[in-house]
């Protein structure tokens, strides 16, 4: 049952992320209010308020007529330029930043709300419209109704002086890099409190059978809690062989297991596994370090050339490793007895901050301010606590070495040569004498 229920909350999340979802779920509140009000109209609402209250309904039917078609006409217009925008937005951050920002920019939640209110106050006024019939010789003024649609719209038109502020904030890039790093940061803190400070011994896995993926696709998510309830069901012990993010092409193993189950048993193994042709950082923290990397790059490109935003990018990336050096490098679900049952394959942090060190040093050697920015950002981690966990204090003097040789390579004024050297005398100073720089 929990994994049932944890299943239904992966795909409202899908769903939720989607550009449309809450502007449809905002326009069907307006629709299904419209008829309220409607309803509300034909039992005398509005000749119960003018008797008491006349201040609160609109009485003239073409006052009322021209207001609503008024409202109808400005919306369409603040929603065609509010698209717009949003698909500026949109297409500068692929041609500027990275593409694959593209999903965190298009669950931008207030957007969304924003775009719903525009939405269901057009479609209320167009059956607030509609519903001025003929009565006999007269009209059937709905005053009241035609009163919230002026309150709605004032809603609307402080909607889109709001949504002219947010998104003039969200195209720009030190906004977007906070997002992605804000976003990381919670994923990474919420995996470090879920850990247990235990010492596990996990077994050997190399004979153990293999369940392969009968699709393709990124593997988002893990449905960790529905995984449990089959290995505890089944006594089996589980690992969960690519790394989170990776794309599986269909046919390979995606789950190693110990013991024996039925063949039924085996889709609902497989239906643990999410796929998306989507990444998010909410699901993969690594995937900010990709997209902050690539902001970087970006802006080191020759077209661009934005030194500023890569050293803000870098003071980000800092952050990021530091508390990445808090996480274990592998991680265990555990059943009740603290007997871990799931080995879950992640990323290394040697792995990872290669990976990042490599691309900044290919396209960021020739600039010395870039390098010593790195220079800073690595002794940074060399001095924190955390470095003597996990031999990532030699991970770290190893990406020292790398961008030395690189630096000294590619750089021929003589005073930025100085600098390097200056920055590794510094290193060497907080060094221990077992991990000696190469000279």
């Amino acid at each position: 049952m929990k994994g049932f229920l944890y299943n239904i909350y992966n795909y409202s999340k899908k769903l939720e992320s989607n550009i449309a979802f809450y502007p449809s779920l905002i326009s069907a509140f307006g629709l299904l209010f419209a008829f309220f009000m409607i309803y509300l109209e034909s039992r005398g609402i509005s000749k119960y308020l003018i008797e008491h209250a006349p201040i609160l309904v609109v009485n003239n039917t073409e006052t009322a007529r021209s207001l609503l078609t008024t409202f109808v006409g400005g919306l369409i217009s603040i929603m065609v330029f509010s698209f717009s925008l949003v698909m500026i937005l949109l297409n500068q951050a692929s041609s500027n930043f990275s593409p694959r920002l593209l999903p965190g920019l298009i669950s931008n939640r207030r957007h969304q709300i924003i775009l719903g209110i525009y939405n269901s106050t057009l479609l209320y006024c167009i059956f607030t419209l509609v519903s001025i019939t003929p009565d006999g010789d007269k009209y059937q003024m709905p005053g009241f109704s035609v009163l919230l649609g002026i309150i709605f719209m004032t809603l609307s038109l402080g909607a889109f002086i709001y949504f002219i502020h947010s998104i003039s904030q969200a195209i720009q890039v030190n906004t977007i890099m906070d997002k992605i790093f804000k976003t990381s940061k919670e994923r990474l803190e919420k995996l470090i409190e879920a850990e247990k400070d235990l010492n596990t011994n996990f077994e050997d896995t190399s004979e153990w059978k293999n369940l392969k993926t009968d699709r393709s696709g990124y593997m988002q998510d893990v449905n960790l809690v529905a995984l449990v309830e089959i290995a505890k069901e089944h006594h089996l012990k589980v690992e969960i062989v690519p790394i989170k993010g990776a794309y599986l092409l269909k046919g390979i193993p995606i789950i190693k297991y110990k013991g024996d189950f039925e063949d039924e048993v085996k889709q609902d193994i497989l239906n643990c596994i999410t796929f998306s042709k989507n990444e998010l950082v909410e699901d993969n923290y690594v995937l900010a370090f990709k997209q902050i990397t690539e902001i970087a790059l970006k802006a080191m490109s020759p077209g661009i050339n934005d030194p500023g935003t890569c050293i803000n990018a870098i003071d980000y990336l800092t952050e990021l490793f530091a508390l990445r050096m808090t996480k274990k490098d592998k991680s265990y679900y555990f059943d009740d007895d603290d007997e871990p049952i799931i080995y879950i394959k992640t990323i290394d942090f040697d792995q990872l901050i290669y990976n990042v060190m490599a691309a900044l040093r290919n396209y960021c050697k020739h600039d010395i301010i870039i390098v010593q920015k790195l220079f800073i950002m690595l002794q940074y981690l060399l001095q924190s606590p955390n470095a003597l966990r996990d031999n990532y204090k030699e991970t770290i003097i190893k990406e020292i070495n790398n961008l030395k040789e690189d630096a000294l390579k590619n750089l021929e004024n003589e005073a930025d040569l100085n600098v390097v050297k200056t920055y590794l005398k510094k290193l060497e100073d907080v060094n221990p004498s077992d991990y000696a720089f190469n000279s």
